[in-house]
């Protein structure tokens, strides 16, 4: 991924975010590589580093030196120097996790809770929020993200069938998150939460252009470009699990029929009258046709398949990948399989989340490359989906 800061003077608080990133991808290191790294001045950067020393956010050290010459200063991120807390909304229930600056999770929890009301969810959130929170006292927290299922605003689509949950529209959601915790809070779909929680402690890392495919209780993906997930003009691109498939085939809650997810998803794993093997097998055909597409539209480096499905599991379907149609993707001089297993699973999506508050917080200009805008116009639902 190609971190590129602005000398423009409204990218400041871009710029710190950039810095930061830097940080936690290379360190230990040094205010002379983070500026030649991200195409920054010395004395820009090291502007932005004196700051983020002050606030905590860094820890600098010297090594002894070994010849003549002093060694330059090491930068690390603190990871002490602020915790967020990540959450994940589903159909089945909540689960959050306390993340810290580094992106480890202190710890995670889960409560159980199918097809959740407002009020309920929100309730166990604000619990949970607290349990975390009290594990480290005098903490800085620095918000709270949470990632739930979309699509958002689409009359047809948006909170019916298994997916999604009965009596959630016109929520307030951040505003509810808010008031349930006390803290900044910030929402996004929890696909592409996943994708940033993948991209920045996954196996996304490795790649600059990648598709992820989110397998929960549907089906959903979002394709990562130069670090960034593509959103769309409504907040809403990577809802493959909504395009036919199979013409006549099974009726979809959105309307349709013959709907991907309707095959491919948990929700159809559950419904499936044979085991695991039997499924996976059935449905392998339709699995290494949506990822050809996949690759004809996008171009990725590789499809990384993830979410909630176990990874044994996303195993056996990369498995059934490895004969693929032809594509663009089928070249001669790959680097990379055209399937990936993500590393994450749920973990991603809670770290993604947790990931939203750290840079909304961080570097609120940041989450303008997450959002949908155009015009200054606010992403879906009046909601502001930072990075």
């Amino acid at each position: 991924m190609a971190l590129k800061g602005t000398n423009q003077e409204s990218g400041r608080p871009y710029n710190r975010r950039i810095v930061l990133e830097s940080i936690r991808l290379h360190a230990p290191t040094t205010r002379g590589d983070i500026a030649a790294r991200v195409g920054l001045t010395v004395q820009t950067v090291s502007t932005i580093v004196r700051e983020l020393e002050e606030q905590g956010f860094l820890i600098s050290a010297r090594e002894e030196p070994k010849g003549r010459g002093v060694p330059p200063t090491t930068l690390r991120i603190n990871p002490d120097g602020g915790y967020a807390v990540g959450v994940h909304l589903t159909p089945l229930g909540v689960s959050a996790a306390l993340v810290n600056l580094s992106g480890d999770v202190v710890e995670n929890l889960h409560r159980d809770a199918p097809a959740p009301t407002p009020g309920q969810a929100f309730d166990l959130i604000g619990g949970l929020v607290r349990e975390l929170t009290r594990l480290r006292p005098g903490g800085r927290m620095l918000g709270v993200g949470m990632a739930l299922p979309g699509p958002f605003g689409v009359e047809a689509m948006s909170f019916v069938g298994p997916t999604t949950m009965d009596g959630w529209q016109e929520v307030p959601l951040k505003e509810r998150l808010a008031e349930a915790t006390g803290l900044p809070a910030f929402i996004e779909a929890d696909m592409a939460a996943a994708a940033l929680g993948e991209q920045i402690y996954g196996v996304g890392s490795d790649f600059s252009e990648y598709y992820y495919l989110y397998f929960g209780v549907g089906l959903g993906g979002v394709m990562v470009h130069d670090g960034a997930v593509l959103r769309g003009a409504w907040g809403n691109a990577g809802e493959i699990g909504h395009i036919p498939v199979v013409p006549d085939g099974e009726p979809c809650p959105c309307g349709n029929r013959g709907c991907l997810e309707r095959y491919l998803s948990l929700e159809a794993l559950g419904r499936h009258k044979g085991g695991e093997a039997a499924w996976a097998g059935e449905i392998a055909p339709i699995f290494r046709n949506a990822v050809t597409t996949i690759e004809n539209l996008f171009d990725p480096q590789t499809v990384v398949i993830g979410g909630l499905a176990p990874t044994p599991l996303l195993a056996r379907l990369a498995a059934a990948a490895k004969t693929l149609p032809n594509s663009v993707s089928a070249r001669r001089d790959r680097r990379a399989p055209r399937v990936t297993v993500a590393r994450g699973g749920e973990q991603s999506v809670l770290r993604g989340a947790a990931a939203l508050a750290v840079s909304g917080v961080l570097s609120p200009r940041f989450g303008q490359m997450f959002a949908a805008r155009e015009d200054g116009r606010e992403a879906p639902d009046g909601k502001e989906m930072a990075a």
